[in-house]
């Protein structure tokens, strides 16, 4: 008995010993730092709605093309024998400058057989005017009442009458061949390409160029239904001085550089293109080359140019970025007071690049989300992140409110320096 009471009190000693021990450190060890809950919700990107105009346009493409143009052609056959130092490839002219001349000989003596045969004519119908006075008196002396109008040389007088007009017709007829033997510019304009030279043959019709006009330049531009009815253009438009057409701008790239040109719309195309189910709407461009010009740029035929034409102006709508807008008619909401996400159904009237266009369903001053949102559901938890122009980021943090009193979610302004529109 004594030996098992000497083996098992060393034992209990020991126990003893490491029981209160153990209690003893519990009871004087410090109190673990509760660390804070990591914040709910998912780390979204907003901007506020606010308020403005809608400057509605819509956007094309075409090719610039002179109003008038046409193929220099002379209307008679002869060897050219004067051409402009003028009309050239890209030379200017004038209206009413001399382009090309034919060799004149030959319908200068046309015009002096005409001459003469006009000549004849007057002689001839003076011999049966005196011839005619002659037989009137001898009828007259005779005493005749019922002599027949060839015995008062009715027919003849008027043969010799119809003789003398076909011969001032000819006569005109032959000067208008000579005039014809010069070709003139009918306007202002530029040579597009010449084909002809001196000493060739040129015959009646054949083509000598093409000039056109620099007056007026001219773009046809194709657009849909719904981009006709966003510019309150009918089908069968055409521009007045009381109705002027929408302001329209061109702009290319010309010589490496970026240039712009602004002209107005003029009138529709009479038909829809039944291929594209389109219609063609005609903007033009006065004074290319002078005015008109983008400083020493005109905006020339054949360049292919992108077009802004402006439509109405819808005053007082609500602006939301373009990145807020989900499917067709719908933004995400971010409610910072509270921390959940709002999706709202919205009269969405236009939306492009620079935002979504609003009339109702959203309040100035909200905060459209912009970062991307998957499996989005309404009251779903988010911690909205702004970014600022000085490029720091606030973040909306509604957990840690203490101010009772005003409501508002605490604001806290970090430094941002990763990607644009991902939280750092």
């Amino acid at each position: 008995m004594g030996r098992l009471v000497s083996i098992l009190a060393p034992i209990g000693i020991i126990i003893l010993v490491g029981v209160g021990g153990s209690v003893v450190l519990n009871m004087i060890k410090p109190e673990p730092e509760k660390a804070d809950e990591p914040r709910a919700g998912l780390n979204v990107f907003a901007e506020p709605v606010r308020r403005g105009d809608l400057e509605l346009s819509v956007s094309a493409q075409g090719e610039v093309r002179p109003r008038r143009e046409i193929v220099v052609a002379p209307q008679i056959t002869g060897r050219v024998s004067y051409v402009s130092p003028d009309f050239i490839d890209g030379g200017f002219i004038k209206k009413g400058q001399l382009l090309v001349r034919v060799e004149a000989a030959d319908y200068e003596l046309a015009v002096i057989r005409a001459r003469s045969g006009v000549a004849s004519a007057e002689q001839r119908l003076a011999r049966e005017i005196a011839e005619a006075e002659l037989a009137v008196q001898d009828i007259q002396d005779l005493g005749l009442d019922d002599a027949s109008p060839l015995a008062r040389r009715e027919p003849q007088l008027a043969e010799a009458r119809a003789s003398l007009e076909g011969a001032k017709a000819q006569l005109k007829d032959a000067e208008l061949a000579l005039n014809r033997t010069a070709v003139y510019a009918p306007f202002d304009g530029r040579v597009r390409e010449r084909s002809v030279d001196i000493g060739q043959v040129a015959a009646a019709g054949s083509a000598l160029g093409r000039i056109f006009a620099n007056d007026v330049v001219e773009v046809s531009l194709p657009l849909d239904d719904n981009e006709m009815g966003r510019l309150g253009l009918p089908l069968a438009f055409a521009a007045t001085a009381d109705k002027p057409g929408p302001k329209v701008i061109f702009e290319a790239t010309v010589a490496g550089e970026p240039r712009q040109w602004t002209g107005e719309v003029v009138r529709t195309a009479a038909a829809v293109n039944s291929m594209t189910r389109q219609i063609n709407v005609i903007a033009e461009l006065k004074d290319p080359y002078g005015a008109g010009a983008d400083g020493d740029a005109p905006m020339a035929p054949g360049l292919f140019v992108n077009a802004t034409i402006e439509g109405e102006t819808i005053p007082d709508v609500l602006i939301a970025p373009r990145g807020a807008l989900r499917g067709e008619d719908q933004l995400f909401i971010g409610d910072a007071e509270k921390g959940k996400l709002s999706i709202r159904t919205v009269d969405l009237i236009y939306s492009d690049t620079d935002g979504a266009y609003v009339r109702s369903g959203i309040d100035e001053g909200e905060l459209a989300i912009v970062s991307p949102v998957q499996a989005p559901f309404d009251g779903m938890s988010i911690t909205v992140m702004e970014r600022l122009e000085d490029g720091t980021v606030k973040v909306y943090d509604p957990e840690d409110r203490t101010d009772t009193e005003t409501g508002n979610a605490s604001e806290t302004s970090i430094a941002v320096t990763g990607a644009e529109g991902t939280p750092q």
